[in-house]
C-alpha cells in the first residue's frame, strides 16, 4: 500500500514537473480551453505579423547581389516558421483566410464553378526568391509580401466575438500533428527552403501550448506531455532536411504521440472528425481503419458485406459485356494487382487498344475522382460508363439485366442484398461492383507491418528509401501518405490532379509531347491540359508499365523522369507543369533505395 501512495505521489511530481518546467507554461484552474486558444493566438499572430513586415522590408532591398537575396529567403523562412505556430487555427477555423498566407504556388480550380484561384502567399514568395535572377520578379514579389504583410496585421480582429468548442480545438492540433506527418516532414509546402522540419517543431509547439486546459493530474496527461516533449526534441535543431530519419520520427515519436492524444479525447468524450475524412476510432495514422472509407462517394462497404460478394461474383461475370467475352477481370486481372500488364489495355474487338493505361484497383475506393481524368466522382458511376464504354465492355444494359434476371443464382443473390422480388436494375449492378472493389485494401505490406510493430518487416533500404522518398526525392509532397496516392492531408477531403509532363515517349534525351489533354477533355481549360490524378503508390512494384499512357516500362525508368524535373525537365514546352522543374540530383543508389521501398508498399497475398 505504502508503494502505491509513493507511486502517485510521484506521478504527481513528475506531472507538475513536466507542466510547469519541461514545458514551461502554467495553466490557471478556471481557464477554458477558448480563452486560452484566442489568447495563444492573438499572440503569435502579432508575431507573425512582425514577421511579414520585415519580410516586406527585405524585399523592398531586394537587389541582384546574392547577400541581399539571402536575407530575403531567410526572412521568408522566419515568417514560415512564426506563421506555423498559428496555423493549425486558420486552417481549421478561417480557411479562406489562410489560403491568403499559405496557397501552393500554382493556379487551382475550384470546382464545379470552375473559378480560378490564383496562387498567393509565402510559396508563392519561395518559387520567386529561387528563381535564377528573384530581382526580375521584385514587382511580383513585392506585391505577394504587402497582401501578407498587410491581412496579417487584421488577424486578431478574426477572434472578435469568435466561439468554439473544446471538441473542435482538439479536432483542429489532431489535424496540426496530422499535417506535421504527412506534409511538413515531407516539404510540401517549402520545397526550396527546405525548412519543413523545423516547421514541424514549431507545429508541435503550437500543440503543447494550445493542449494546457485539457491536461489534469493523470497518468494521461502526463503521457501525452512526456511525448510532446519527446517529438519537440527529436525535430529540435534539425536544420539538414535531407537527412532528418523521418521513419524513426513517425514510428518512435509522432505515432506514440497521436495514440495518446486521441486517447486523452476518447477519455474527455471529445472526439470530433467534422472537418476530415480520418476515423475516429483509429489509434494513429498508420492505423489500418485511419481513413474512413465511408466518407467517399457511394460508400457501401461496411453497411452491406453481402453487397461487396455479389460484386466479387459480377467482377468476373462475362455477361456483363457486349459480346460475353469480357469481364472486369480482362484488364484488371487479380493475378496481376488487379491491372493487365499492357501499356494501354485491349479494345473491345480484341484488335485495337484503349487510349489509357489500366490502373490498378487496389485502394481505388479511398478517392474523390475516378479515372485518370477524374470525370467522374464516385465508383458507380465508374462502373457503369465502363460498361456502356464501346472501347471497353460495350454492353446493352438492358440486355445486361435480363441476362441477370435469367439467372437464379443471381436472381436470388440480388434479392438477398436489395429486397425480395425486386427487380434487378443497373445501379445495382454497379453499387455491388462498387462494395468488391472496396475491399481491395488490405493494408498489409511490409511497410505497414513495420509500421505497426514489426522491425524486421522492411530492409535498410526500404527505410532509407522511405526517408528519401517523404524528404529529398519529393515523392511525398505529391504520393501522401498514408495511402501514397493524391488525397490532400490532413483533412484528406479532395483528390490531386498534376501535370506532369509525361513525354509520349520513353526515350527522354528525345522526348515527344504527349497528345493527351488528360482533364482538359472533360473540363475544357487551360489549367487541366495534361493534368492527371495522382495515382496510389501501394502494390506500384507490381503493376509495371507506368504513367497514363503507360510509357514506362518499369519503375527505373519513372524515377529517372522524376529526377530530371519532369516534362520540362527533360525539354518539353510545358507552361503550366504542376510538377517541380528543377533536378532533384538523386544518386544511382537514391533511385535504387526509392525504388526499394516502393517494394515494401506490396500488399501479401
Amino acid at each position: 500500500m505504502y508503494q502505491n501512495k509513493l507511486k502517485s505521489v510521484i506521478l504527481g511530481l513528475l506531472l507538475m514537473t513536466s507542466l510547469a518546467i519541461v514545458l514551461g507554461l502554467k495553466r490557471a484552474p478556471d481557464q477554458t480551453a477558448l480563452t486560452h486558444t484566442i489568447a495563444y493566438f492573438k499572440e503569435n499572430s502579432s508575431g507573425f505579423a512582425a514577421s511579414a513586415d520585415r519580410l516586406k522590408a527585405a524585399i523592398v532591398l531586394l537587389d541582384g547581389s546574392t547577400e541581399r537575396i539571402e536575407k530575403a529567403r531567410l526572412a521568408l523562412k522566419d515568417c514560415r516558421l512564426r506563421y506555423k505556430k498559428i496555423s493549425f487555427f486558420l486552417d481549421y477555423f478561417f480557411e479562406s483566410s489562410s489560403l491568403i498566407y499559405n496557397r501552393p504556388p500554382k493556379v487551382e480550380v475550384e470546382e464545379p464553378y470552375m473559378e480560378y484561384q490564383e496562387p498567393s502567399g509565402l510559396q508563392v514568395l519561395e518559387a520567386l526568391l529561387y528563381e535564377v535572377q528573384p530581382v526580375q520578379h521584385k514587382e511580383a514579389l513585392l506585391a505577394q509580401a504587402e497582401l501578407i504583410s498587410s491581412s496579417a496585421d487584421d488577424l486578431g480582429t478574426l477572434t472578435y466575438q469568435f466561439e468554439a468548442n473544446d471538441q473542435e480545438i482538439l479536432e483542429s492540433i489532431d489535424l496540426e500533428l496530422v499535417r506535421v506527418m504527412a506534409l511538413s516532414i515531407s516539404g510540401y509546402d517549402a520545397p526550396e527552403l527546405k525548412s519543413g522540419i523545423q516547421e514541424a517543431h514549431q507545429s508541435l509547439t503550437a500543440i503543447h501550448d494550445v493542449v494546457q486546459p485539457f491536461l489534469k493530474d493523470d497518468e494521461l496527461s502526463l503521457n501525452l506531455i512526456l511525448n510532446l516533449d519527446k517529438a519537440m526534441q527529436f525535430t529540435s535543431g534539425q536544420a539538414d532536411f535531407d537527412a532528418f530519419d523521418r521513419m524513426t520520427f513517425l514510428k518512435d515519436y509522432a505515432m506514440p504521440l497521436q495514440e495518446v492524444l486521441k486517447k486523452l479525447m476518447s477519455a474527455h468524450k471529445l472526439s470530433l472528425y467534422r472537418k476530415s475524412a480520418l476515423n475516429p476510432g483509429a489509434k494513429h495514422l498508420f492505423d489500418k481503419n485511419a481513413i474512413d472509407l465511408e466518407k467517399f462517394p457511394a460508400a457501401t462497404l461496411k453497411t452491406s458485406p453481402k453487397m461487396a460478394e455479389l460484386g466479387k461474383s459480377l467482377f468476373f461475370e462475362k455477361t456483363l459485356s457486349g459480346n460475353l467475352q469480357r469481364s472486369c477481370a480482362s484488364c484488371h486481372e487479380p493475378g496481376k494487382y488487379f491491372t493487365d500488364g499492357l501499356k494501354t489495355s485491349l479494345a473491345f474487338d480484341g484488335i485495337a487498344h484503349v487510349v489509357r493505361n489500366a490502373p490498378a484497383l487496389y485502394y481505388v475506393g479511398y478517392q474523390y475522382a475516378q479515372f485518370w481524368d477524374g470525370r467522374v466522382k464516385s465508383l458507380p458511376e465508374q462502373v457503369l460508363e465502363v460498361l456502356r464504354n464501346p472501347l471497353e465492355m460495350n454492353a446493352d444494359t438492358g440486355q445486361v439485366v435480363r441476362r441477370l434476371q435469367d439467372n437464379p443464382h443471381y436472381v436470388k443473390s440480388f434479392e438477398q442484398v436489395f429486397g425480395i422480388h425486386t427487380p434487378i436494375r443497373m445501379d445495382q449492378v454497379a453499387l455491388a461492383l462498387s462494395a468488391y472493389m472496396q475491399t481491395l485494401a488490405p493494408f498489409n505490406s511490409a511497410f505497414d507491418q513495420y509500421l505497426n510493430g514489426n522491425p524486421r518487416a522492411m530492409t535498410k533500404d526500404q527505410v532509407k528509401g522511405f526517408n528519401l522518398f517523404m524528404g529529398k526525392a519529393q515523392c511525398g509532397t505529391c504520393h501522401f501518405i498514408p495511402l501514397f496516392n493524391g488525397l490532400i492531408p490532413p483533412f484528406y477531403k479532395r483528390t490531386e490532379f498534376e501535370i506532369l509532363g509525361t513525354p509520349g515517349n520513353n526515350d527522354l534525351k528525345h522526348p515527344l509531347a504527349d497528345k493527351d489533354q488528360g482533364r482538359a477533355d472533360f473540363f475544357s481549360i487551360e489549367y487541366y491540359n495534361g493534368a492527371f490524378k495522382t495515382p496510389g503508390l501501394r502494390n506500384a512494384a507490381m503493376t509495371a508499365p507506368y504513367m497514363h499512357n503507360g510509357v514506362f516500362k518499369d519503375l527505373e525508368q519513372v524515377m529517372d523522369f522524376y529526377n530530371q524535373g519532369g516534362g520540362t525537365g527533360i525539354g518539353l514546352n510545358l507552361p503550366n507543369q504542376t510538377l517541380p522543374s528543377k533536378p532533384l540530383h538523386l544518386t544511382d543508389k537514391e533511385i535504387k533505395e526509392v525504388i526499394a521501398f516502393i517494394g515494401s508498399l506490396t500488399d501479401q497475398k
